[in-house]
């Protein structure tokens, strides 16, 4: 059935332009000569329709959306009109026909070109006449923000919109060199530096939007984070519009549902160029190993890996759900990648030596972990167990089995760490800076790359999926206390740095500290504090914080600091030469005596004495101030 109506489409496409065709015959000789007949030869007509419609084969002209009708479809209606003259007037002077001036063919193609372009002109205008129609009285007020492409094809997008439910009061362009321009009818206002004069300009003139809406999905970071604290300024809401290519289907035209600004949109940040051919280098064809596979770091670990075409994608982790899912979505995106999925605890030496001397993993990716604070300070034995010795487990067996190299995920709890948490990955730290320089002395020994970083938005457990879950209640957001601040990084950005500075670590790049086990520091910008973290959610869910929806302080919980830190006080950032990567040259130990300390820990939890494990740990970890209560972090602070 839509073959058919297509078939008559184009059969209608195909009348209607060999009808304009023949019409232009008369008209045209008649402006070349207009004392002349205009109607004789009559058997020139039907030609003038033949020539034209044998032009447009080459062009598809009768395939032609006329509705859709752009430059592109005007140069061709051009191009035909050009052959055609010329075909018809070979066709009459081999018939013995003179034409009546030698100006003809050219009258003759310019009648063609205005003769089947005007009705696509019009066509096209009075299917977008809804572009310069009044919306409806009741249609919300929108400002627009972004580049004009993008701007352009939503305003079309609404055109198209029956609903008509929003009336734009203009633009505030990316650039400010458009400024006082106007789009379809619509004035371009300003640039996004110019927000706040622009709202208060449209405040005083009784023209206030009450909704920003961002048409650029590519507009983030500190920019977007700027016009949206304007936008809080004066009371206006922020909405981001669909796509550019959910917009431009001109097939599909569809309502336009404006949806809330993501909070990870304000936060990002301009990606840093990454060595994506020397990652390929790295992992193509290699056995890979990444524990932790079912977590927020470990599964985009995963996805990431698998991208470069790894000879062999080892999946370890202790939950199978979580393992299960990141297996499924790798079995749609990357069926040609070689998986194993394997249950296990790194706890467990015995079942972490077996896996690794089965497979033999070339690269390894350590992001088994236990990550939240408050859960190891109510379990301490078992974050230790795990960050420490089960970190100790893993690097082992990987050296043990010739891996060329152990890359381990910290964190900046880490940094004059209040918290089990922080301490037993400290402990973690030490004891793959040792591995990694008793590992530079071989020539084939296991390097040890350390790499550290702060939060990441969304990841299990942390503030931003809280916030959501929160609101979805009806509030209240409950921060533990108004100064608390933390670093934020999004879960692509940080893997892709975690695979540059993997990249660095095993080509053996001339690094600061390089030698010395240092520890490369993910470059994460600004600390964001957490009541304006949960203010900005608020605001981007429409609503207004403590008048619609409460925060609420609880105080800090126990381990817990109210700034982390990236770096220690004796161990100021080194830049490496690579964006977006620092480094770090905390002290070292010898292997031998952090292995045994943490076998000593590990013989602790073992046992149940949580005392004891704890002063071992504060024994390796002089800077280790342990904030049991929460409130020595106040005190810190």
């Amino acid at each position: 059935m839509a073959a058919t109506r297509s078939l008559l489409r184009i059969a209608v496409n195909v009348a209607l332009d060999g009808g304009l065709a023949a019409l232009s015959v008369p008209v045209a000789h008649w402006l070349a000569d207009p004392a002349a007949s205009a109607w004789y030869p009559l058997y020139t007509i039907p030609l003038g329709a033949v020539a034209l419609l044998l032009a447009g084969i080459p062009f598809r002209l009768s395939l032609q959306y006329w509705r859709f009708a752009a430059i592109g479809d005007l140069l061709t209606v051009a191009a035909s009109a050009a052959l055609g003259a010329a075909l018809f007037t070979g066709a009459t002077m081999v018939a013995g026909l003179t034409e009546p001036t030698l100006a003809f063919p050219f009258i003759h193609a310019l009648t063609l070109l205005l003769a089947l372009g005007a009705p696509r002109v019009i066509y096209r205008w009075r299917r977008g006449r809804p572009l310069n129609k009044a919306p409806h009285l009741d249609a919300a007020s929108i400002l627009l923000v972004g580049s004009i492409e993008d701007a352009d094809l939503f305003i079309r997008a609404l055109a198209q919109d029956r609903r008509q439910a929003f009336r734009v009061e203009g633009l505030l362009a990316s650039s400010d060199r458009q400024t006082g321009r106007r789009i379809q009818g619509h004035r371009i206002l300003g640039s996004l530096n110019d927000a706040a004069a622009v709202l208060t300009q449209l405040q005083a003139e009784d023209r206030l939007p009450g909704t920003l809406v961002f048409v650029t999905p590519e507009l983030s970071g500190t920019r977007l984070a700027q016009v949206v604290a304007q936008a809080d300024r004066f009371g206006l809401q922020v909405r981001q519009a669909p796509r550019p290519t959910a917009l431009a289907d001109p097939d599909k035209p569809r309502p336009v549902e404006l949806r809330p600004v993501a909070i990870e949109d304000l936060l990002n940040r301009p990606q840093v160029p990454l060595d994506r051919d020397g990652m390929a280098r790295l992992i193509q064809g290699r056995r890979v190993i990444v524990t932790g596979a079912g977590g927020t770091i470990g599964s985009e670990l995963a996805r990431q890996v698998a991208a470069f075409g790894p000879g062999t994608l080892i999946l370890l982790d202790n939950g199978e759900y979580a393992l299960w899912q990141i297996d499924l979505e790798l079995a749609e995106t990357h069926p040609q990648t070689v998986r194993k999925t394997l249950i296990a605890d790194i706890r467990d030496e015995a079942r972490v030596r077996a896996i690794f001397e089965e497979h033999r993993p070339e690269l390894v990716f350590h992001a088994a972990a236990l990550k939240h604070v408050p859960m190891v300070e109510a379990n301490p034995l078992e974050g230790m167990a795990t960050n420490a010795a089960g970190t100790r487990h893993v690097a082992d067996a990987a050296r043990g089995t010739g891996a060329l190299a152990m890359v381990l995920i910290s964190t900046d709890k880490a940094v004059n760490p209040t918290s089990v948490m922080g301490a037993s990955k400290r402990l973690a730290e030490m004891y793959c800076q040792a591995l990694d320089i008793a590992g530079r002395s071989s020539p084939h020994g296991m390097r040890c790359i350390t790499v550290r970083f702060g939060n990441v938005l969304g990841s299990t457990g942390s503030v931003v999926p809280l916030f959501q879950r929160q609101l979805a209640r009806g509030g209240p957001l409950t921060v533990t206390h108004p100064d608390m601040q933390r670093y934020f990084m999004t879960v692509r950005e940080a893997v892709g740095l975690v695979l540059q500075a993997s990249v660095l670590g095993v080509n053996g790049a001339s690094l600061p500290s390089g030698e010395n086990g240092g520890i490369f520091v993910l470059d994460m910008g600004e600390p964001v504090k957490i009541v304006d973290l949960a203010r900005q959610m608020i605001r981007l869910a429409g609503l207004q914080p403590e008048q619609d929806i409460e925060i609420r302080f609880t105080g800090l919980r126990p381990g817990e600091k109210l700034y982390e830190e990236l770096f220690h006080g004796k161990e100021p950032p080194v830049p490496t030469g690579y964006p977006g990567l620092l480094m770090a040259s905390p002290r070292t130990a010898d292997p031998a005596i952090v292995a045994r300390a943490i076998e000593e820990i590990g013989s602790a939890c073992r046992g149940g004495q949580v005392k004891l494990a704890l002063t071992l740990l504060g024994r390796l970890i002089p800077e280790f101030e342990h904030n049991i209560d929460g409130t020595a972090g106040e005190v810190r602070a």
